[in-house]
Formats: structure tokens, sequence, C-alpha cells
């Protein structure tokens, strides 16, 4: 830990990589105790606790990257434990993470709401964009939580989070229905809701945390990095033949069109 300069060797890419196990080995020991714990959720909503699946999910994602990364640098892991924890991880999401009767995955185990987390299930690569529940997902996000051409974060009406109902469209929420769009290889869609996002800038280009359709004006934190960090990953896998979100859904490339695209990319 390089406390003189408040920088922390985890992030220093010149530091060994061994260095770093104690550190990975520690957070997933600490993650295997409570995975299985209610929590309140990347959104955190203030209602009860529960078992939200997009924290599941990313419970699922940190021992599966530290597995990969650990085998591509060769480190020595406990490979057997870790794997079985991913797989179980797994097989609990999409035993009690998915209902069938709304043929979509939901926001909490037992619930019927929807959540706009749940887009970014293919987005890390948990199921694959062909996978008929993925798309199942997406149509429910697309039927229900659509406000102004925008997409909510959750149904306000429906789920406690101890606020009063009614707020805008969450405009990182709207971003990841771009990325699955690509993913889906729904492009033109992908570029009409980004054009779309892009026009609600302000004047220096900058973007809130919501917008209010209904009032045509940006509302919440200002500016929000949440958003412009969507807008980076939108913008990249629409601009290049394989982008971020392909990079982490871990799509196969695709034989290049001899066309370009609006946005310099090669046509898929």
């Amino acid at each position: 830990m390089c406390l003189g300069g408040g920088q922390s060797d985890f992030f220093n890419p010149t530091v060994t990589p061994w260095v770093r196990l104690p550190l990975q080995r520690s957070l997933l020991a600490h993650l295997e105790t409570i995975w299985q714990e209610p929590d309140e959720g990347i959104l955190e909503v203030r209602g009860p606790q529960r078992h939200f699946t997009h924290s599941k999910v990313m419970a699922w994602v940190a021992f599966d990257r530290t597995i990969k990364s650990c085998q591509k640098l060769g480190l020595n892991i406990p490979l057997e434990r870790w794997c079985e924890i991913r797989e179980r991880i797994h097989e609990d999401v999409c035993q009690h993470g998915f209902d069938p009767q709304l043929n979509s995955f939901v926001q909490s185990y037992g619930s019927k709401d929807l959540d706009a987390s749940l887009l970014l299930l293919p987005l890390v690569g948990f199921l694959p964009i062909s996978d008929p529940r993925v798309a199942g997902t997406v149509r429910a996000i697309e039927r229900d939580l659509m406000y102004g051409g925008f997409v909510q974060r959750y149904n306000s009406q429906t789920t406690d989070d101890g606020l009063p109902a009614g707020e805008g469209a969450f405009l990182a929420c709207s971003f990841w229905l771009v990325d699955n769009y690509v993913l889906m290889g729904r492009r033109k869609e992908a570029e009409q809701l980004l054009e779309k996002l892009l026009s609600l800038r302000n004047e220096v280009g900058l973007l809130s945390e919501e917008y209010y359709p209904a009032e045509q004006r940006l509302v919440g934190n200002f500016p929000q990095a949440f958003s412009h960090v969507a807008v980076v990953n939108s913008v990249l896998s629409l601009s290049r033949e394989v982008g971020p979100i392909d990079q982490r859904a871990e799509v196969p490339d695709t034989p290049p069109s001899a066309e370009t695209n609006e946005w310099g990319a090669l046509d898929r």
C-alpha cells in the first residue's frame, strides 16, 4: 500500500500480480459468507432489504472475473471451490430470480416487479444475449418500464423504496437498453435511442441522473457520472467492431462487412 501517495497497489499496474492476490482472496472469502444475505441493491432503495437479483449476479461476476484473471496470469487459487461457488450463485439466480409467468427476471427473489438493472445480466456475461430469458426480460422492460421513450429504473408505484411514487426516467438505464439492442443486433433502434438520449444534454454536453418527460427537463443529481460512463460505453459499442459490452459479454468476433454505419463502425 502506497500510503504517501494515497494510492493502493491493487490498482497499480506496475505491481506484480501475485502481490494483489491476498487482497482478492480476502475479498472473495468475505463475499462467500455474505452473498446469500439480502441488501439494498444497486439503486439503494430505502425500503426493506431483499434478495436483489442484480446483487446476486454481481457476486457471480466477482468470482467469475477473479477466476478468469488468475487463470490467465497462472496464479495459484482455490479453483475448485471458487468455481463451485460461482456455479451455485448462477443456479440460485436462475432458479429464484426468474419468473416463468412473466417470462422475465425480476427485481428481487419472489417479487413480480421489474428492475432496469436486469438489463445488465447479458452485459456482464451472466447469460448470453441469445438466451430466451434475456429476450423476455428486455421485452418486459420495454413493455412496463418505458416512460416517454426512456427507461425507468423500476415502477415506483409498486416498489417499496421509502419514497413518494413518481420519478423521472433513469438515464443510465436507458443507455443499458441501447447496449442490449447492440448485442441483439437491433442497431437501428440502438442508434435511435442513443440519439434521443444525447439530445437531452445541456449546452455544455452534460447529463443529469434522470429526465422527466412530462416537464421535458433534466432532474436529479447533476452532473451524474453514472450517466456519462453509460454514454461512453454505448458510443464505443456502436462505433467499434468489438465494443466494451461485447468484451464483457464475451461475444465472439464477427466478420466485418465492407460498409460502415454513421457511427464509424463496420456494420455487423
